[in-house]
């Protein structure tokens, strides 16, 4: 992370706007890790599609670059609201399914840094998302997706408030995946999503952090259609997971870090998926824990999320 701790007090409360998230964790990329889970690759039909996502992530351990936890009474809850707006279109590009959708996060973060006297908390709107165009193919036993979209810096952001969730700078982002059902009756998955993202310098400075390329998988299995309890039908089961690393240095007159120190975090953990057939309404429960945390928080997270079909 810093090379010298006294250098790290000193700019943690100029530079914690860049490293706070967009949704959750400590660092510079814009997605949040763990967003998606089982059949993470997988995109719905032709329709419109609604899901919100109410993602809770804690954090009492700050890293450094060795992967050592910082002595610096660090902690740090985020709660983040975000409202998906999907379409999949009936028109056919290179065999697959043309989409684009759009994603609003509302983000309420409370962060304490001890040592270096930081103890902020707000709610506000963060950076949206906007992805312009992507692809699905469905095959007998598998599908895919590609899609390219953009970070834009709409949310409030200011050196003097780190728990504001704006970022100041865009963000281009990659994504891609597939599924596979290793069985005939498509009762097993197999899921990885890759997303590869792209920063932008931040405004009025000389910075622009690294390159950042998230990875996550999911291994589902459906149940049988009679595990209900009411209107509440048991969906699919299965084991989740996620990794991230900055791929490239961050750049810049205005790093006063050491540049060859690249972040990242690996996790695990369960998943649960139900349905309310008659409501047309998906849900998503998951919660992964962290490991391996290198220059950043290491934490829990866990995600609610539903899903309409209009």
């Amino acid at each position: 992370m810093m090379k010298n701790r006294f250098v790290f007090l000193w700019v943690v409360g100029l530079l914690l706007c860049l490293v706070m998230p967009s949704w959750a964790g400590v660092t510079g990329n814009h997605y949040t890790n763990g967003g998606e889970g089982i059949k993470a690759a997988s995109v719905p039909p032709p329709g419109n599609y609604y899901r919100l996502y109410n993602v809770f992530y804690s954090s009492d351990e700050l890293m450094d670059g060795s992967g050592d936890e910082l002595d610096i009474d660090f902690d740090v809850f985020v709660f983040a609201n975000v409202h998906r707006f999907i379409h999949v279109s009936n028109w056919k590009v290179l065999g697959g399914d043309f989409f684009g959708s759009v994603i609003v996060p509302v983000v309420y973060t409370d962060l304490e840094i001890g040592a270096a006297g930081v103890n902020d908390n707000d709610w506000g709107l963060g950076d949206v998302f906007i992805e312009a165009a992507g692809l699905a193919w469905h095959g007998e036993r598998w599908d895919a997706a590609l899609s390219v979209g953009a970070w834009v810096p709409v949310g409030p952001c200011n050196d003097r408030r780190p728990a504001y969730p704006g970022k100041d700078y865009w963000t281009g982002m990659l994504t891609f995946g597939g599924t596979l059902y290793p069985d005939a009756a498509k009762t097993w998955s197999v899921t990885a999503l890759g997303r590869y993202e792209v920063h932008s310098e931040k405004d009025d400075t000389d910075l622009t952090l690294g390159n950042d390329f998230h990875f996550e998988w999911g291994i589902g299995k459906a149940l049988p259609k009679d595990w209900k309890i009411g209107l509440l039908q048991f969906w699919e089961v299965g084991a989740v997971g996620y990794a991230q690393w900055q791929v490239t240095d961050d750049r810049g007159d205005d790093v006063v870090w050491d540049k060859d120190e690249h972040d990242r975090v690996f996790a695990v953990g369960p998943e649960v998926r139900c349905m309310i057939p008659p409501w047309k309404l998906f849900l998503e429960l998951r919660c992964e824990q962290e490991f391996g945390a290198v220059d950043r928080s290491e934490g829990l997270t866990t995600s609610f999320v539903l899903t309409k079909i209009f």
